[in-house]
Parts: C-alpha cells; sequence; structure tokens
C-alpha cells in the first residue's frame, strides 16, 4: 500500500500499540526541544526521575521566553538551566542566541528524525521534515529519560497545494487560509500533511511558518516532504550532510484531503482574540493601528526580515505606529545586517529587539490601553499581550509593513503602485555562527547544579481516593486556552519554578478569587467547554490547578497536550456524555465521584457522577496507560513505582 509521509516517520518510530483508530501508539523519540518557561519543569521532572545522564539522542535547552531579567529570578533559572544541561548531557543555547524553534531548525533539525517539544509550536520542525510535536514538560523528562512518547493513532489530512504565491501573499497567507477553513480545532487528532506541486515552490522557511501555526488548527503536528528546497537550506546551514529525501509515495492514501490553490490566496489576517478570527486584510482595511511587531517564534526568519527591511527600504514607518522586529536568531541578524537589512530597518524608525519570544508570550511590547497591535506572531487570544482588552490582528509580514507605513492596516497589495515587491531569496550560504550553544562533554557533566531560592522541587500529589467529594469553583466557555488557565507575562512567568507562588494566578485574569476559594475548599471541580485548554504546552494550567486541589475537569473536549497535562498530574480529565448536562452545572454545586479508583482499574468509560445529589454521567476517553498514571496519582508517580 502506497504511504503518506507521515505514516512512514511513525512507523519508522513505532515501539508500542497498532495504527487503528482511537488507539494510543507509543514513538520512539530522537530529539528533544526545551525552553526556559517549561523546561524548567521538565528539568525538574528529569531531575526527579534520579538518572545521571539523559538517554535521547540530542536534546537542547533554549532561554527564549523568560529573557527579561527584572530581578534575580529569571537570572537564577538560566543559571539552573545551564547547570542541569551541563550536569545531563544537554546542549545549552543562551539568553539572545534566539527563539526554539528558529535556532534549532538551522543548527539541529534532521529530515525523518521525531522530535518532541515542551513548546506547542515545536510542529514547526516539519519544515524540514522532522516529525515535530508539542508536549507537557513532564512527558519531554520522560523523552529525556528514554521511554517512547504516546499520543492517540493520528488522522492524516492530505492538503494538496497547487499554484505559486502572487506577489504581496506570503506563506502566513496559507496557514491564515488553514485556519479560516478549519478554524481552531478543526484538525484535533490530526497530522497535517502538505503535498502537491505547489510545495516546490515554497522555502524551507515558508514552510516552518505553516507548520508552527499548524498548532492553532489543533494538530498533533503538520509536516512537508523533504526536496530540493530542504537540501537547499541545509547546504545553506553548512549541514548538507544531513539531508535526506523524503516524500509520500506515489498514489499514498490520507484519511481526509484538502487542496488549496496558491495563486488564488489573497492576503489575510486574525481579528481579536483568536487565530480562528480570520478575514482578507481588505475587510479591516482603514483600521488605525499603534503597534505592529514582525518576528517572535514565527516570521522571524532571514526572509521574513528582510522582506520587510526592502519595503520599508528609503521610507519611515508612520509616526503614530510603533515598529518593532523580532529576530528569530543571532545568526538572522547577522545575515540581515550583511546584506544591508538592519540599516534600512532602523533608518524606518524600528525597534530591533534582542532574539526571542518577548510579546508573544507577553514578556513586553504590550500594546497600550485600547490601542491595535498588528504581528505576525502565531497567537493572540486575549490578555495573552499583557494588556487586557487586548485588541490584536495575525497577519503576515507584508501586511505588517504596509501598516507600519501608513499607520493605519492596509491591503498590502496596494503598496505595489508605488514599490515593486521584493522577492526575497534564502542565501546560498548563510553566516553561521553557533559559538553561543554550549555544548555536552565529560567535563561539563561534572558540574554542580545551581540551584536559586525561587526554584522548588516538584510536588508530591497523593492518588485518589476511592470516593471522591469535591465543589464546583469555576465554569468556562469554549475554546479556553493555556493562557486563561495559567496567565503568562513579565509578572507571572518568573515563578515558573515555584509552584505555590505561581498558583496563586491560576485563572487569576477570568477569577482573581479562584485562588481564595480553592484554598477554601479543598478539592474542587471546574467546569468547561469545547476545546478547553487549547494553546499553549504549559503545563503549570495543569500541575498549579493540581496543587490548588482541583481533582478533576469535566468538559465538552480537551485539547490533546493539556488532557495529556491533567493526567501526568492526576486531574481527571471528563467529558459529558450529554452536553446538555453542561448548563446544569453552577459554582457551588457539590459534585461526588463514587468508586472512582475502581471505575479506572476497571477499564470503564462511563463514570456516574452525582451532582448536588442527582445523577449524570461522563466519559472519560484515556488510554489504559493514561487511567494506570491517574490511579497512582500521576505520571511520576507511576514511574518511580516501576509501573511504566
Amino acid at each position: 500500500m502506497a504511504k503518506n509521509l507521515a505514516r512512514k516517520i511513525l512507523e519508522a518510530h513505532l515501539v508500542e500499540g497498532k495504527f487503528n483508530a482511537g488507539e494510543e501508539i507509543g514513538i520512539k523519540i530522537d530529539q528533544i526541544l526545551l525552553q526556559d518557561a517549561t523546561g524548567t519543569m521538565a528539568m525538574l521532572g528529569f531531575e526527579a526521575l534520579g538518572l545521571d545522564s539523559i538517554k535521547a539522542e540530542l536534546a537542547v535547552q533554549y532561554v527564549d521566553h523568560n529573557i527579561l531579567q527584572t530581578d534575580e529570578k529569571n537570572a537564577d533559572d538560566h543559571r539552573y538551566l545551564q547547570t542541569a544541561s551541563a550536569r545531563y548531557g544537554i546542549h545549552f543555547s543562551p539568553p539572545g542566541n534566539g527563539v526554539s524553534h528558529q535556532v534549532h531548525m538551522e543548527r539541529f533539525g534532521i529530515p525523518g528524525k521525531t522530535l518532541i517539544g515542551s513548546d506547542s509550536h515545536t510542529p514547526g520542525a516539519g519544515g524540514i521534515s522532522v516529525l515535530g510535536i508539542g508536549a507537557g514538560g513532564l512527558d519531554v523528562a520522560l523523552a529525556m529519560a528514554g521511554y517512547p512518547y504516546f499520543i492517540p493513532s493520528p488522522i492524516v489530512l492530505g492538503v494538496k497545494l497547487t499554484g505559486e504565491l502572487p506577489d504581496w501573499v506570503s506563506a502566513k497567507d496559507v496557514i491564515l487560509e488553514m485556519l479560516r477553513r478549519h478554524g481552531v480545532k478543526g484538525c484535533i487528532g490530526k497530522i497535517v500533511e502538505y503535498y502537491g506541486p505547489g510545495v516546490k515552490s515554497l522555502s524551507a522557511t515558508d514552510r516552518e511558518t505553516i507548520c508552527n501555526m499548524g498548532t492553532e488548527l489543533g494538530a498533533t503536528t503538520s509536516i512537508f516532504p523533504s526536496d530540493e528546497n530542504t537540501r537547499k537550506y541545509l547546504e545553506a546551514q553548512g549541514r548538507g550532510d544531513a539531508w535526506g529525501e523524503l516524500a509520500a509515495d506515489k498514489g499514498a492514501e490520507y484519511d481526509e484531503h484538502d487542496e488549496i490553490d496558491l495563486s488564488k490566496l489573497e492576503p489575510l489576517i486574525a481579528k481579536p482574540s483568536s487565530p480562528g478570527n480570520v478575514v482578507p486584510v481588505r475587510e479591516v482595511a482603514g483600521l488605525k493601528v499603534d503597534q505592529v511587531i514582525v518576528g517572535s517564534s514565527v516570521n522571524s526568519s532571514f526572509r521574513d526580515l528582510m522582506v520587510v527591511a526592502r519595503i520599508v527600504e528609503g521610507r519611515r514607518a508612520s509616526a503614530w505606529t510603533s515598529f518593532h522586529v523580532n529576530p528569530g536568531s543571532r545568526q538572522v541578524i547577522e545575515n540581515i545586517a550583511d546584506r544591508g537589512g538592519v540599516i534600512e530597518l532602523l533608518r524606518a524608525g524600528a525597534r530591533i529587539h534582542e532574539p526571542g519570544c518577548l510579546g508573544c508570550i507577553g514578556m513586553g511590547q504590550a500594546p497600550g490601553t485600547g490601542q491595535v497591535s498588528l504581528r505576525t506572531m502565531p497567537r493572540n487570544f486575549p490578555g495573552r499581550s499583557g494588556t487586557k482588552d487586548d485588541k490584536v490582528y495575525l497577519c503576515s509580514p507584508e501586511t505588517v509593513a504596509a501598516a507600519a507605513l501608513k499607520g493605519v492596516i492596509t491591503d498590502p497589495r496596494d503598496l505595489g503602485q508605488e514599490i515593486k515587491y521584493p522577492k526575497i531569496q534564502d542565501p546560498k550560504k548563510y553566516v553561521v555562527d553557533d559559538l553561543s550553544i554550549i555544548k555536552p562533554s565529560a567535563e561539563l557533566h561534572q558540574t554542580e547544579v545551581v540551584r536559586g531560592p525561587n526554584i522548588t522541587p516538584l510536588p508530591h500529589f497523593e492518588a485518589p481516593p476511592e470516593k471522591l467529594e469535591t465543589e464546583v469553583v469555576l465554569v468556562v466557555g469554549d475554546n479556553i486556552s493555556t493562557d486563561a488557565i495559567m496567565p503568562a507575562g513579565n509578572k507571572i512567568l518568573p515563578l515558573r519554578s515555584n509552584i505555590p507562588a505561581i498558583s496563586q494566578y491560576v485563572y487569576s485574569q477570568i477569577d482573581p478569587e479562584f485562588y481564595l476559594r480553592c484554598k477554601e475548599k479543598g478539592a474542587v471541580t471546574i467546569i468547561g467547554g469545547e476545546n478547553y485548554g487549547q494553546g499553549s504546552s504549559r503545563e503549570h494550567a495543569a500541575i498549579a490547578p493540581r496543587y490548588l486541589g482541583v481533582r478533576a475537569v469535566i468538559a465538552k473536549s480537551f485539547a490533546r497536550i493539556h488532557m495529556a497535562n491533567l493526567c501526568n498530574y492526576g486531574i481527571l480529565p471528563l467529558v459529558f456524555k450529554n452536553p446538555e448536562d453542561y448548563r446544569t452545572f453552577q459554582p457551588g454545586a457539590r459534585v461526588t465521584f463514587e468508586n472512582v479508583r475502581q471505575h479506572l482499574e476497571n477499564g470503564d468509560v462511563e463514570i456516574p457522577v452525582l451532582v448536588d445529589g442527582k445523577q449524570i454521567t461522563v466519559l472519560i476517553n484515556v488510554s489504559d496507560r493514561m487511567r494506570r498514571q491517574l490511579v497512582a496519582g500521576g505520571a511520576l508517580n507511576f514511574v518511580k513505582m516501576g509501573l511504566v
């Protein structure tokens, strides 16, 4: 049978399970990506396993999220991560070297490899045919220890690309078109595989943009074939020996199908406050823009910054529009500087920041009250920018450049009347400088791990009792993101290694009294709608609620990574059998789970629940392995007890 590319890579790494719909599979992980916002927890989890060094082929710890050092907390965490990386055989990319996805693609990605990352945008590696999957920190810690990574056997959505992008339309518009069609939950449980004659017109970094933001579709991952464009990119990076041709077999079968004619796309934009709220740019043209940002974790490559530099060359940004550039890596800055792009951006009024996530994660660059911000970033969830009731739009570098010059949202095609569209070619040979990356060595293995006062051990959680009595403390709606559950920003993220401290901010944007009520009630339950836990892989959105006594979440459906994180920390992820039962829950309702351990151990899918004495039925759609983790009180207990 002719096989698609995703199936080929999965089969080559399969260690447990079969490719049956709904069945869990375990795959061998070749490479590990960690970033500091979630990697701290992964490192603490790995240390708790008591191993002397990592067991994976390669692991890289990036510091790209919490690079602002406004007090000692971030600096202490950076030193902890650096010394722990040295001790356990992990490469270390320090603050200022770049965003994990950009640097990993430049220096480490190899077609056909599997990659698990403690960042939900790890699938960006699919741009060079790496099967990258985002996961919670504890799953990443287990992969570092050599354990397989488990996912439900995915559906593969084949997206055939034809034609070529017209001028002023770029890769960002391709993924925005996918979001326009499928929304933020249309690809849950799926791998999106791009193929067809249009693929050859997209560069490796174009493809990274599309795969990176495939996460916003809810997809497990996205992937492109490894072809001549992949080879050219790797050779330009001085890593041509890493290349290998990979593609779907001729006539390969896909579970689902879609097709995009690239030549028919137009500039698109995602309105506040969801990546799925996509419309043509022309529909919102004329709206005053106060801030624009190009770069961060997506659209921060050489091509993306150079196209902006060429568009604004010899021109000046609007006096009323703050113009920001966030390069993806130190290498990107060096290469745009080598070709005159830095001086063009500076003369246009741009503020060029150090490489990092920055405003994408609410780490600076927050817009003012009521201000409109256009960004090339992957997410615009409410308040994620650091400003409450923010108005963040997501768009291409071309659309950002047009807004910077005009001061209002502008269809970039309108610039064609005065500016010739600059078609940017990637360098045949990049300026490469990887001296900032600290590589493992026998000498560094002797390093003593340094822990600042803000770094605390992982809390120990008890196994669930046979009878679990809880109270509903919060009822929320659809598409609640992990940003809403556990906000980021420069005030909260520095507490990421201190669970007692960071737990005080759980749901703080939605319910400022949530923390106090949980501490008062003891064991509690949260009620959610569809796609509960979408967005970031941050496991703080599971471990901090568990620390506060959250023992169950009953929702209409869950995002994949968050459901796994809930199981990892012993929180029951339950789904309404009858979605109408959602309407019956109010804060203060008493929720009792009788014989909960027995139901888990018996493999029961349906579980009766008493709500103020009235019985309803909920479902627990998790694997046998997850059930055993829940019985043990979480994944760490499960592994330490030798039950894996």
